[in-house]
Formats: structure tokens, C-alpha cells, sequence
């Protein structure tokens, strides 16, 4: 089975090569995963880029450059959607510095969030997002933790309307008011939800995940890593011999992959400022991926642990 965790290195050392002696070569590379939004026919690929307290590096020119070369790593192994949110300190101003270097930014699918009580303040919001982003429209905008989700959603429907955005969606975390995130999913006309769900918290499955698929709502798993508590927790465990069946090398690859195999997941956002375990993420989007039989497997393997 080809190991695909150094991919990025071996597109970063080869493309000039490749592409300059074999037109249409890299064609050949190993592919990552999409799948559908069914709002727009398109299909995205299911390893995507959160941005939650890694690109919250303020003005520092140093850290902001290695964000910048995470956000390049993130693009040359495939990725394209990019999620953030006011909420998140500088992490908005540094993503629009790393796009402005990036060398292929046309990957990009950008996803961003509303997050203020006010409907006005949150237009103003909105457009200094699109400032600093560099972006004349989002893909995506989403509604943060349901905050004032009624206005908000009000704007997000006009600015659809009009073509000032492509998506909305509704987002949640912690497992927070899934009741109230499910009325809006049944009544509401969005096209993507965004919530928390991974190994150790899979309350999701119940109710959120089947609704999703019901209503052909493209999918966002923020949390995939329980903000780093599947790596505390299993981390120093040895890596399970099933491993290899579905084209894990790493932990990282095991958790993402369990999430992102699941039918009705569009992607997931791992959040990252390590090139190397950007690297690590990405590779989960490639190879093989469980079915629903494996996926029991794995998730005994994790409560036997």
C-alpha cells in the first residue's frame, strides 16, 4: 500500500520536474477525497483548515510567515477550504497575509462567521472580514454559535440573494444547543451547518448527522481532535494493526479519517500551525477510508482503550 504521509514534500520537490518533462503527469498524483455540496453541485475536499488560536499570531512578522507557509502547505496537498471567525483574534488578518503570498490562492473556498449580537454591526463585520481576507465574496458565511441567528440570518439570505455570498450556514460547538440548531436545520434555507463531533464525542450520530443527510446539508466537523484530547488520550498508545487497511500512518490520520468516512461529513477543519502535522492532516484525505463495519471497529478499539 503507497504511504501518502510526506505527499506535500514529494509535490513541493517534483512539480516543476514533472510538469516541465510529463505534461499531464501529476494528473497521476494520488487525489484527495471530495464530496458533494448538493446546494451547488461542487464538491470539496474533505481535509479543509481551521484557524482557532493557531493563526491568532497578531503582528508578528515571523509568526505570521510561518502561517503563512502552513496555509501554502495546506493548498499544495489539495486542501481549499479555509474556515475562521472574528471571534478569533488576528487569525482573520493573518489568513488574508498568507493568502496574499500564496502561490495558488485560486484553491481557495474562504468560509467565515458572523459574530455580534447587533444585525447592523454584523454587516459591518462582515465587510471588513471580505477586508481582511482580500476576498470580494466568501464562499461561506456562517452564523457563529447561533448569536442572534434571526437577524443575521435575515442578512445572510439578502447578501445570497444578491450574490454577495455563494453558501451560508449555522455554526455550533461543545455540543451546545443542538436542540435550537436542529429546528433551524428542518425549517431554515441553509446550506451548510458546522458542529463539533469526533471518536470520544459522538452525540452528533443521533440526531444532527441524519438530519444533515435528510436535508442534503453540506457538513463542516469543527473539533475533530476534541482541541487536542484524542492526543493526550491516545497518543502514547500503539498504533492499532488495522492501521494499515485504511492507509493510516499516524493517529491524526486515524481520528480524521473515522470523521470524514462518516456519509453524511462533507469535511473537517483540523486546526494547525506545525508543517508537519499539517502534513499529517492532510494525508487522512487520501487512500483508503473505512466503511460503516470498520468504522465500529475502530470506535470499540477507542472505548477499549
Amino acid at each position: 500500500m503507497m504511504r501518502y504521509l510526506s505527499r506535500r514534500t514529494f509535490l513541493v520537490s517534483l512539480t516543476a520536474a514533472t510538469a516541465a518533462r510529463w505534461p499531464g503527469a501529476l494528473a497521476a498524483l494520488p487525489a484527495m477525497h471530495t464530496r458533494l455540496i448538493s446546494a451547488g453541485g461542487e464538491r470539496l475536499p474533505v481535509i479543509g483548515m481551521g484557524s482557532y488560536i493557531t493563526f491568532n499570531v497578531g503582528r508578528d512578522r515571523t509568526m505570521r510567515d510561518a502561517r503563512a507557509s502552513v496555509l501554502q502547505a495546506f493548498f499544495d496537498a489539495g486542501g481549499a477550504l479555509v474556515d475562521s471567525s472574528p471571534m478569533y483574534g488576528s487569525s482573520e488578518a493573518v489568513i488574508g497575509y498568507g493568502l496574499g503570498r500564496a502561490a495558488d490562492r485560486g484553491r481557495l473556498f474562504s468560509a467565515t462567521k458572523v459574530w455580534t449580537p447587533l444585525q447592523s454591526h454584523g454587516i459591518a463585520q462582515m465587510k471588513k472580514s471580505e477586508t481582511l481576507w482580500g476576498e470580494k465574496r466568501f464562499d461561506l458565511l456562517q452564523i457563529h454559535n447561533l448569536l442572534n441567528w434571526e437577524a443575521h440570518l435575515e442578512t445572510l439570505l439578502d447578501w445570497k440573494a444578491r450574490g454577495r455570498v455563494r453558501y451560508i450556514g449555522i455554526t455550533t460547538s461543545h455540543g451546545r444547543r443542538h436542540r435550537d440548531f436542529e429546528a433551524i436545520m428542518a425549517a431554515k434555507p441553509i446550506d451548510f451547518v458546522q458542529f463539533t463531533y469526533n471518536m470520544i464525542d459522538r452525540k452528533a450520530e443521533q440526531r444532527l448527522l441524519p438530519l444533515a443527510a435528510e436535508k442534503g446539508l453540506a457538513v463542516i466537523i469543527n473539533r475533530p481532535f476534541q482541541r487536542g484530547g484524542l492526543f493526550r488520550a491516545f497518543a502514547s498508545k500503539p498504533l492499532p494493526g488495522w492501521a494499515k487497511a485504511i492507509g493510516a500512518d499516524n493517529w491524526a490520520q486515524i481520528f480524521l479519517k473515522f470523521v470524514v468516512s462518516h456519509p453524511a461529513v462533507t469535511l473537517a477543519i483540523p486546526a494547525t500551525s506545525r508543517l508537519g502535522h499539517m502534513e499529517e492532516n492532510m494525508g487522512a484525505g487520501l487512500g483508503p477510508m473505512p466503511d460503516e463495519a470498520f468504522r465500529r471497529r475502530m470506535a470499540r478499539h477507542v472505548e477499549g482503550l
